[in-house]
């Protein structure tokens, strides 16, 4: 890359925050993606959107290929130079813009720490439920290039599903806006599903909008023995029911989630157990009692081997719980 580009580049973010040490480069040229590397001709810290704009016109002039990158704890190559291009990483970029209490989201810069964001809306009395394992390190931005999930996925969704809207700097330095806070944002194309996951292919995230949800009201970690796969699946859709149970009965009525997932796996271990009585899980419930009501009066007797069977046993626990509920009563299923 000619000295003279380089200088362009340095008028636009300033000397101490273009890169071309070789000791730097070498230090983005790789990132958590095992035996991958490839050293960028330099490296760019921009401060703003406006010089993300500059810089991408700049590059896409001259024929410079651009990575952005986060904090580099992809396991995808995402954040690495392909060629002898620039890296523009974002860590100065790392402004919570606004928490908007009223329609539950926030706005963000792309170098913000997913951790950071946590903090942020639980102080506020919402929650956002990504939760990569890197989270105290890694930037929202690179959560939306990579859609990145973590252990809450699996019950609330991976970065996608939270992703309102975006400002994305596109190769030519156009910006390009797409949805908002408005949840029935129906007018022209989908674009944010196209733009997340792209791993800096379509463009340089500049601003991020997301989802937050109210803050769960309790908080514990249940640790279930199956002695066989299928047992565990057969579990999966009664935790859903359960859950759902609490939504419509609403707080004051239904105790607690962990108190309801004790039940139910006591009651699968019933069951299990009536198929092989050996076969019983081992239940252990971090930093709470277990409690124990077996509940195959209210199921029934019958041998459960498939869906239709935990269909009409799940069927028999509703209308138990509503008529509990019917009659006045708080209702906890241990």
């Amino acid at each position: 890359m000619e000295p003279s580009f380089i200088n362009e580049l340095k008028t636009i973010v300033g000397d101490q925050y273009a890169l071309t040490d070789p000791e730097s480069l070498a230090v983005y040229g790789y990132d958590s993606t095992p035996e991958l590397e490839s050293r960028p001709a330099a490296v760019l810290l921009p401060g703003t959107a406006e010089e993300v704009v500059r810089i991408m016109r700049l590059c896409h002039g001259a024929g410079v290929g651009v990575t952005p990158r986060g904090s580099g704890t992809n396991l995808s190559g995402g954040s690495i130079s392909a060629g002898h291009g620039v890296v523009v990483q974002t860590s100065r970029m790392n402004r919570i813009v606004e928490v908007d209490e009223e329609n539950l989201t926030a706005t963000v810069e792309p170098g913000v720490i997913t951790s950071a964001l946590h903090r942020e809306a639980e102080g506020r009395g919402l929650f956002y439920p990504p939760d990569p394992g890197s989270m105290n390190i890694s930037t929202m931005g690179g959560n939306v290039a990579e859609n990145s999930g973590g252990l809450r996925g699996l019950k609330y969704g991976v970065t996608a599903d939270y992703i309102m809207g975006l400002t994305t700097v596109l190769a030519d330095g156009e910006l390009l806006r797409t949805g908002g806070k408005v949840v029935k944002d129906v007018a022209g194309y989908s674009l944010n599903p196209l733009l997340v996951s792209s791993e800096g292919t379509l463009g340089f995230f500049t601003s991020i909008t997301v989802k937050l949800i109210p803050k769960p009201r309790t908080k514990t970690t249940m640790l279930a023995h199956f002695p066989e796969l299928h047992q565990a699946a057969l579990a999966a859709p009664l935790l859903a029911f359960l859950d759902t149970i609490d939504q419509v009965s609403g707080p004051a009525k239904v105790a607690a989630l962990p108190g309801q997932a004790r039940k139910l796996v006591d009651d699968l271990g019933t069951e299990v157990r009536r198929q092989a009585e050996a076969a019983r899980p081992r239940v252990t419930v971090i930093d709470r009692p277990v409690r124990r009501v077996r509940v195959a009066e209210v199921a029934g007797p019958g041998r459960i081997t498939d869906t239709t069977g935990w269909v009409a046993a799940r069927d028999k626990l509703d209308r138990a719980v509503r008529q509990a509920l019917a009659e006045n009563n708080d209702v906890e299923l241990t």
